[in-house]
C-alpha cells in the first residue's frame, strides 16, 4: 500500500530523461519517494516526439490503495519547480520605492544601511514567509543566499533553516559573504561586511552543522561568497579550497549588469567571468547568479565548465540589468535553472510568475528569425534545469520511479482557461496568473486544494509587519 495517491489527473508531464507524457492518470508515493506512475491508458501519450517512450509507466494499468489520496481533477502534474537563487530576507524591503532610482550599485547602496539591521528573528520571519510563498508558487526546492551576516544579528543562517524545517520544504541555503567595503574599494559599508577569518570559520561551521549529502536530503549547504564587487580573490580562493575540501557546492553573482563589467575591468584588468576563472571557480561545482552579459566566448567556456546559471527574469528587467542568452547558454551545454531572486527587486516570490516571464523574455530575445522558446523548454529549465545546478539530477526536478516525491497540481480550469483546449503545458505556462492547486515535498502536501497546510499564518505576518517596520524606520 502506497502512502499517498495522486488521482485523476487530466495530464502528467514527468520531465524524465524521455520527457515522457501521459495524458490522464497517477502518481503513487512511498516514503517519500515516488513509488508508481500509471496512465489512462497502457500507452503514453506525449506531444513532444513521436518516439516519446513511457519509460516510468507500469505494464499494470490499476492505481494501488494508499493511505491517502489527493484528487487532481482538471490538474496538469509537474515535477515541484526548483528555485535555483533567491535572497529570502529581502521581503522585509519588498517594492521598497527609494531604491529603483537607478541600477543595481544605486539600489544596493540604498539598501545595505537597512539590511544591517537583519537579525535572528527577522531572518527567520522573512524565510517563514517567502518560503511558504514559493510553496504557493509550487516550488518544492529552493536556495537561498544569505550574504547579510551583521555583527551582533546572531546566527541568521541557522534561522532560516529553522523556518525550513518547520514548513517541511527542500531546503538548499548558501552561507554567503561579503568582506570588501567601501573603504577597501568595494560597494558595501562597514556595517555589512565581515572579516576574512570569521568568514571562512563561520562557512565551515555552516556546513559541518547541518550540510545532510544524503540522496534524500532535506537540507544542504553551499558556500556563497557575494560578488565581485563585494569579496577579494583571496576570499574566493579559499572558499573555493573549502569547498573542494568539504564536497559542497559553490554559488555567487556574476556578470549581471554592465556596471559590473567596468567595475572588473578596473579593479581587476579583466571581465568577471575571466576573474570568476582566475580564482579557481570554473567548474561543474559552482552555478551562479544572473550571467546576463556573457560573451559568446564566455558561453562556450560556462558549457565546457559545465558551471550552472540561475535565469532570474524578473530582477533583470526591474533592475534594468538586460536579457540573458538563456537559448545561447542551453545550446552550449550550460544547465540553466530559475531563480526568483530578492523580493527587493522581483517583488514576488512566485516561481510560477519567474517561469512565465523566461518564456516570454526568451521569444522577445529571439526574434521572428530565431528558434522561440517553448512552454515545454521552460518547465525544463524550472525543474530538471534547477536539479542540474544543484547538483541532484535525478534525484528531483522529475518525476520517475525512486526519484523524490516534489510534485505540483496546477488546476487548469476556470475562467482563465476557457478555451485553452490544444496543450495542457502551454495553457499553464501561457494562462494565469496560476498558483499551485496542490504542492507535495517528500510525499507530504504542503498546499493541499490551493490552502497552505499550516497554522498561525496570520500571527506569522503580524510579526513580519513588524520586523519589516523596524527595518524600514529611518
Amino acid at each position: 500500500m502506497a502512502d499517498l495517491l495522486i488521482k485523476n489527473a487530466y495530464h502528467i508531464a514527468t520531465m524524465d530523461s524521455n520527457r515522457t507524457e501521459i495524458s490522464g492518470g497517477w502518481i503513487a508515493i512511498t516514503n517519500g519517494f515516488i513509488s508508481g506512475i500509471g496512465g489512462a491508458s497502457n500507452q503514453a501519450a506525449s506531444t513532444q516526439t513521436a518516439d516519446t517512450q513511457a519509460a516510468n509507466v507500469p505494464e499494470t494499468n490499476t492505481a494501488p490503495e494508499a493511505t491517502t489520496t489527493l484528487d487532481a481533477t482538471d490538474c496538469l502534474l509537474t515535477p515541484g519547480l526548483i528555485n535555483t537563487h533567491h535572497h529570502l530576507y529581502q521581503n522585509l524591503t519588498r517594492s521598497y520605492a527609494p531604491a529603483l532610482g537607478g541600477g543595481l550599485f544605486e539600489w544596493l547602496r540604498t539598501l545595505y544601511p537597512l539590511w544591517s539591521r537583519l537579525d535572528e528573528e527577522s531572518a527567520y520571519i522573512s524565510a517563514w514567509v517567502g518560503l511558504l510563498e514559493l510553496a504557493m508558487s509550487g516550488c518544492t526546492t529552493s536556495t537561498d543566499h544569505l550574504y547579510i551576516h551583521p555583527a551582533g544579528g546572531g546566527d541568521v543562517l541557522g534561522a532560516e533553516i529553522t523556518a525550513a524545517q518547520e514548513l517541511g520544504i527542500r531546503f538548499h541555503p548558501t552561507r554567503g559573504s561579503m568582506s570588501l567595503s567601501q573603504k577597501d574599494g568595494g560597494l558595501p559599508p562597514d556595517s555589512v561586511v565581515e572579516s576574512e577569518d570569521k568568514i571562512l570559520e563561520e562557512s565551515e561551521r555552516a556546513v559541518r552543522t547541518y550540510h545532510d549529502p544524503s540522496p534524500s536530503s532535506m537540507l544542504r549547504i553551499a558556500l556563497a561568497p557575494c560578488s565581485p564587487f563585494s569579496v577579494t580573490n583571496d576570499l574566493m580562493v579559499a572558499t573555493a579550497e573549502m569547498a573542494e575540501r568539504l564536497d559542497v557546492r559553490l554559488h555567487t553573482h556574476i556578470a549581471e549588469t554592465l556596471d559590473e563589467d567596468d567595475y572588473c575591468l578596473e579593479a581587476h584588468g579583466m571581465r568577471p567571468l575571466e576573474l570568476f576563472e582566475s580564482v579557481g571557480w570554473a567548474g561543474d561545482r559552482a552555478w551562479i547568479a544572473h550571467c546576463v552579459h556573457p560573451s559568446p566566448a564566455e558561453v562556450k567556456q560556462l558549457g565546457e565548465w559545465q558551471t550552472g546559471v540561475a535565469h532570474c527574469p524578473s530582477s533583470n528587467m526591474a533592475l534594468a540589468s538586460g536579457l540573458a542568452p538563456v537559448r545561447e547558454m542551453r545550446e552550449a551545454g550550460v544547465p540553466v535553472g530559475l531563480g526568483c531572486d530578492g523580493s527587493s527587486s522581483a517583488d514576488s516570490g512566485s516561481l510560477w510568475t519567474e517561469a512565465r516571464l523566461a518564456y516570454l523574455q526568451g521569444r522577445l530575445r529571439a526574434g521572428l528569425a530565431e528558434t522561440l522558446m517553448t512552454a515545454r523548454e521552460v518547465l525544463e529549465i524550472a525543474t530538471r534545469g534547477g536539479a542540474a545546478c544543484l547538483g541532484r539530477l535525478g534525484e528531483i526536478g522529475e518525476l520517475s520511479v525512486g526519484a523524490a516525491a516534489d510534485i505540483t497540481a496546477w488546476k487548469l480550469s476556470g475562467v482563465q482557461f476557457a478555451g485553452a483546449l490544444s496543450d495542457p503545458v502551454e495553457a499553464w505556462l501561457r494562462c494565469g496568473p496560476l498558483q499551485a492547486h496542490h504542492t507535495v515535498i517528500a510525499g507530504k502536501p504542503l498546499v493541499r486544494s490551493g490552502e497552505p497546510q499550516v497554522s498561525g499564518i496570520e500571527e506569522k505576518l503580524h510579526q513580519h509587519r513588524k520586523s519589516a517596520t523596524r527595518i524600514q524606520s529611518a
